[in-house]
């Protein structure tokens, strides 16, 4: 079974466990329900953020989508963190914590020289914070703006909108500690 078929499946899943219907959703995320069931169907491959818009109507946080079984243990072994690609994307993101049943997820990032999180700045209830393992990193924060290096940190409201952009030469490595449970 393909990604896109196994991704779309929980995305039905989750949303009739909420008793939606595909229109629904669709109105929330600001996309036709002829869309959302092609999303659905594994036939169209939802963007970053377009996956992030259906996990926020359906109020669970993107990994929801993209992890396939739970892990409770408190350790999580290099080999064995859940690794998170976009196609076409040019960002990483590594699960750090078990899973996401808990009050707080950290997870590590790797953002090539020039890329960014997301189009545009997003925002989720809670609050992050951020810091810089290597590279060079431009943050927006609702209006304010931060360039932050190697070992610099940051601590933010996460309901303000925000990205972050690879904005040095070698690639950018973060690690995030986001209460609640948000990706």
């Amino acid at each position: 079974m393909s990604d896109n078929i196994r991704l779309g499946q929980r995305i039905r899943k989750k949303r009739q466990a909420r008793g939606m219907s595909l229109n629904d959703v669709a109105e929330k995320i600001k996309k036709t329900s002829s869309y959302l069931s092609q999303v659905e169907r594994g036939l169209a491959e939802p963007s970053i953020t377009a996956l992030r818009e259906i996990a926020r109507a359906l109020e669970v946080p993107i990994f929801y989508f993209l992890i396939e079984e739970e892990n409770h243990n408190a350790v999580v072994r290099k080999d064995e963190r859940r690794i998170l690609n976009f196609p076409g994307s040019h960002l990483t993101f590594e699960l750090l914590s078990p899973d996401l049943n808990r009050d707080m997820e950290v997870i590590e990032a790797t953002l090539e020289p020039g890329a960014e999180t997301t189009d545009e700045p997003l925002n989720h209830l809670g609050e992050e914070c951020t810091i810089v393992m290597q590279g060079k990193m431009f943050i927006q924060i609702g209006d304010q703006e931060y360039e932050l290096e190697k070992g610099d940190s940051i601590y933010y409201k996460a309901s303000l909108p925000h990205k972050i952009k690879s904005i040095g030469e070698e690639d950018l490595h973060f690690i995030s500690a986001i209460t609640p449970p948000n990706f």
